[in-house]
């Protein structure tokens, strides 16, 4: 097995000025000038035959860190080097300031995450200009020149969730959505698939209603915050549904802190140990995960197909898992799944 290396760093911008750190494995210099985020770069102990970069949307969110992990073995496996950038909270214009530099540093290939189509496209076709083959990830830019996307279906996302909440509420709920947003708006292109989705599911059910649909802030907290107001406002809201992990989880502790395990249902996204946690605990209802270490792996294997091959599929789905009390028993986290 191959010995795989971690080099860590922390680089902060301090108004214009840049900072330059050479990689002598790579005999080329890459522009690092970023804000308090950190930097992970997997290098080989054999010189790797590409180098990567992978913009991710959040560095501390557990479903990145899971891409990570699959990206990783990605480049253990075919010899690569892979760098990943990412702001501790999501930023549009951080990442697309990694982009640029990504793109500056000359790069074999990039991964990115596409917080908003329009302002990401731009960019991306500029990287394609440059002769940088881009693979999207988890959310798409499907009008860009971008090789491939890898993620899964939104829509399906959608219908499982509406799956769940009609098994746990026998077709009666009042429903608030908390999700990921930068400016605190719903328009989105990811998000509106995901809601088609689950409307399209529960509409035979009118007695289940999507009541409101809150949008997360940047910040450790914002979940909480959220969660607090859905309670103060929506007083007949007995499911919460949230979209991202970290949301997931702030808002089964509210929960617990307000005393309100069993008046709500939670409904979440992701397989994180602590999710499935308080699923056991009946804490959270059920949840709904993707594969985001195999979204991870098979992102770099594309690039791989693009330089050896110079194709690869447009779209490479991965699928989804709706998990409860039900079947927890049998199912296998993430990391068990990484090569279906």
């Amino acid at each position: 097995m191959k010995k795989v290396y971690i080099i860590s760093c922390a680089i902060l911008v301090f108004g214009t000025a840049a900072f330059f750190l050479a990689y002598n494995l790579f005999d080329k210099s890459t522009v690092m000038a970023l804000s308090s985020a950190k930097i992970d770069v997997a290098a080989k102990a054999k010189k790797p035959e590409h180098h990567f970069a992978v913009i991710c949307q959040n560095i501390d969110e557990p479903f990145w860190k899971s891409i990570k992990d699959g990206a990783l073995k990605a480049s253990n496996d075919f010899n690569i080097a892979v760098e990943f950038y990412g702001p501790r909270f999501t930023n549009l214009n951080e990442e697309l300031e990694y982009l640029d530099m990504a793109i500056a540093s000359r790069v074999d290939g990039i991964v990115t995450h596409v917080l908003d189509e329009g302002q990401f496209s731009p960019v991306i076709d500029k990287a394609v200009e440059y002769g940088i083959p881009v693979v999207t990830i988890d959310s798409d830019a499907k009008n860009s020149k971008r090789a491939s996307f890898v993620g899964t279906n939104s829509y399906k996302l959608g219908t499982e969730w509406g799956k769940l909440i009609i098994e746990e509420t026998k077709g009666k709920a009042v429903v608030a959505m908390i999700i990921n947003s930068l400016t605190g708006e719903s328009e989105n292109t990811v998000q509106n698939l995901m809601i088609s989705g689950l409307k399209d599911t529960v509409k035979k059910y009118p007695a289940i209603r999507v009541k409101t649909v809150q949008a997360g802030r940047s910040g450790i907290f914002s979940a909480e915050e959220v969660t607090k107001e859905i309670l103060g406002q929506f007083p007949d809201v007995n499911v919460i549904l949230c979209t991202s992990a970290r949301d997931t989880i702030r808002a089964a502790q509210v929960l617990v802190d307000f005393n309100r395990v069993g008046d709500i249902a939670i409904i979440g996204y992701d397989d994180t140990p602590n999710i499935l946690k308080y699923i056991e605990k009946g804490v959270i209802y059920g949840t709904v995960a993707s594969n985001p270490q195999k979204m991870g792996y098979e992102s770099i294997r594309a690039l791989v197909e693009i330089k050896k091959k110079s194709t690869v599929s447009s779209y490479i789905s991965t699928d989804v898992h709706p998990i409860s009390a039900r079947n927890i028993g049998n199912y296998k986290p993430g990391a068990d799944r990484n090569q279906e």
